[in-house]
């Protein structure tokens, strides 16, 4: 399954303009963080400071409650560790509990691994050296039981290989949603910012492992890796617990209206999170289309023709826009 946000394919193929469109294919929340407005500019002017990163990281460990054996870095984005840790990666075969983002199994192909796709972590292959599981996963919501993390974890680490934990969408969870790494010394534990604090451009995301394969990803990416205003904002959002835990109950609040109007509209919810819902329907495919021609962007998924994502509507005007096309069976 590929990213979302990218309105070109449905614009090329349904015409419009960018602000013609209701883009539900992303999982991004809707009402993001509120950046101030007097944001040091300094933050645009000068290279970032090591203390400020540092500031960062010591916010980033409080909030996704990192033990003390873990170490902790920033990265542009949860795609730019997706696409390192391939290439770091000792040689061997990853399993990928599917369906899931494809970006993970097109990553660990592109660096040379062979990708064999698995329904259970508990069903770990004799061959496999490495293993991806998201959790929350992307596209139904599932949570890796954390017993089932810790006996692969335990398996890999004797196989010299890695436990990748995407958690990318945990944020809807709290902390308590994640698992922390530091308990494997296989574990490596991604999490995205832009997601939950609604801000995907920023490009900011980081990863939890052991110092030494913190290390490892601190010399591939290079200095500066994220960038002045990336810190500052991911320092105060990230330290904005009200905010969080506000932004939690709204979206709860926001994905039962959402599938109120899908069952209305006699659409089952078959699994995703806070921030998108995922919906099994035999015309799945049609109703993308017929949502197109109404300029409503919607997630498909090719392997899967009977699955459809949609994400969070911003505003009751959205809602009622998606209801109506939803019942227009002439749309």
């Amino acid at each position: 399954m590929k990213h979302g946000g990218d309105l070109s394919d449905a614009i090329r193929r349904h015409g419009g303009y960018l602000d013609d469109w209701l883009d539900l294919s992303t999982g991004i929340n809707p009402w993001p963080w509120p950046v101030p407005a007097a944001l040091d500019s300094a933050a645009w002017r000068r290279l970032p400071s090591a203390a400020a990163l540092h500031e960062l990281l010591a916010v980033a460990r409080r909030a996704y409650a990192v033990g003390t054996d873990a170490a902790i870095i920033a990265a542009p984005g949860t795609q730019a560790l997706i696409q390192w840790l391939p290439r770091l990666a000792a040689p061997g075969e990853v399993a990928i509990v599917a369906t899931t983002y494809d970006e993970h199994a097109r990553s660990w192909r592109a660096a040379g691994h062979e990708v064999v796709e698995i329904d259970d972590l508990d069903r770990l292959p004799a061959t496999a050296r490495h293993a991806v599981v998201v959790s929350p996963n992307n596209p139904d919501g599932r949570l890796a039981d954390r017993d089932v993390l810790l006996r692969a974890a335990t398996e890999l680490e004797s196989r010299g290989g890695w436990l990748v934990v995407d958690e990318s969408f945990a944020d809807v969870i709290g902390t308590g949603g994640g698992i922390s790494a530091g308990v494997s010394d296989a574990i490596i534990t991604l999490r995205s910012f832009g997601k939950f604090f609604g801000l995907a451009g920023l490009r900011l995301g980081f990863a939890i492992a052991v110092p030494a394969v913190v290390q490892r990803m601190t010399e591939a990416l290079g200095p500066w890796p994220v960038s002045g205003p990336a810190i500052a904002i991911g320092t105060a959002a990230l330290a904005d617990v009200a905010w969080q835990q506000q932004m939690r109950r709204r979206l709860a609040d926001a994905a039962c209206r959402l599938d109120e109007v899908l069952a209305q509209a006699g659409l089952a919810v078959v699994g995703g999170t806070s921030l998108f819902r995922l919906i099994r329907h035999p015309q799945a495919a049609t109703l993308h289309e017929r949502l197109a021609r109404r300029r409503i962007w919607t997630r498909i998924f090719p392997r899967d023709p009977d699955l459809m994502r949609l994400g969070l509507p911003a505003d009751s005007t959205d809602l009622d826009c998606l209801k109506a096309a939803l019942t227009d069976r002439h749309g």
